[in-house]
């Protein structure tokens, strides 16, 4: 499966400005000799962080930033992991990712998990409740969003449930660098799947986003990392076989011991 990043610049509070930005990007993509398989869009892209505003500019249930990704999924016949939009839905507004196969269809949407207090994404945004598994191309895959990225179990249950790709669209800034070049990796690394880690880049009120998306494979080997501060889009190509290679080699996985790892009323320590 061939994989094309999307690192770029948010306009922030400025929905239309995006969709073009994304448009352009998405053509330009599959204008290259290299025509990519799927397509990884970052966090948030069509409104950043806006959120005092983002009651007037999320989405509708997918529209119109959304649906301006499903049409060029239909229109290239590609797979677009869709990053994440500010998505309205019944009353309250969700940090979501849409998955679009090569036929424009919607196969998994995904609502952020754990919201990031440092930016008070909490009171303006609703938790999702639950994991969205799906296949590109026959691959299992699976789709945390930014802050998710580090909390280990939320990625190991993917891996359980027999993933072989996670993707994660991202906003991550200084000073937070090393956490974001040590997260993506360790999970690739403990749950011996390919990780994909999109971030932006640009200045936002006091945040600076450095991007370096990547690719990481599941021994823990950077496929391809980008450039720090510069738009681009980033090509690799990932190869399934090597998930069940590493896994089978070596059986972290299999080798588990729940029963240890569960909280126990009687206290084992001094």
């Amino acid at each position: 499966m061939r994989a094309a990043l999307i690192q770029i610049k948010i306009a922030y509070g400025e929905p239309q400005k995006n969709i073009e930005k994304i448009s352009s990007y998405v053509d330009k993509c599959m204008s290259s000799e290299k025509k990519p398989d799927v397509i990884i869009l970052p966090e948030m892209w069509n409104t950043s962080f806006a959120l005092p505003e983002i009651e007037l500019i999320a989405d509708q249930e997918g529209y119109p930033a959304a649906e301006s990704v499903r049409k060029l999924a239909c229109k290239h016949r590609v797979n677009i992991v869709a990053g994440s939009v500010a998505d309205k839905r019944k009353g309250k507004i969700y940090n979501t990712c849409y998955v679009f196969d090569r036929k424009g269809q919607t196969i998994a949407r995904y609502d952020k998990v754990h919201l990031f207090s440092l930016m008070n994404e909490p009171a303006y945004i609703t938790p999702g409740g639950k994991r969205s598994l799906f296949k590109l191309d026959g691959i299992l895959c699976g789709v945390i969003i930014c802050y998710d990225v580090r909390f280990p179990e939320l990625s190991r249950a993917y891996a359980m449930e027999g993933a072989q790709i996670l993707f994660v669209p991202a906003q991550f800034p200084h000073p937070r660098y090393n956490p974001w070049m040590h997260l993506v990796p360790a999970r690739a690394i403990e749950n011996q799947m390919y990780v994909v880690g999109v971030n932006r880049i640009g200045k936002e009120n006091n945040a600076e986003f450095f991007g370096r998306s990547m690719v990481v494979e599941p021994k823990g080997d950077i496929v391809i990392c980008g450039t720090e501060n510069k738009e681009e889009i980033l090509i690799a190509d990932l190869d399934p076989s090597k998930v069940k290679e590493s896994r089978e080699y070596m059986r972290c996985l299999e080798e588990r011991r729940e029963d240890v790892y569960k909280n126990n009323k009687k206290k084992n320590h001094p």
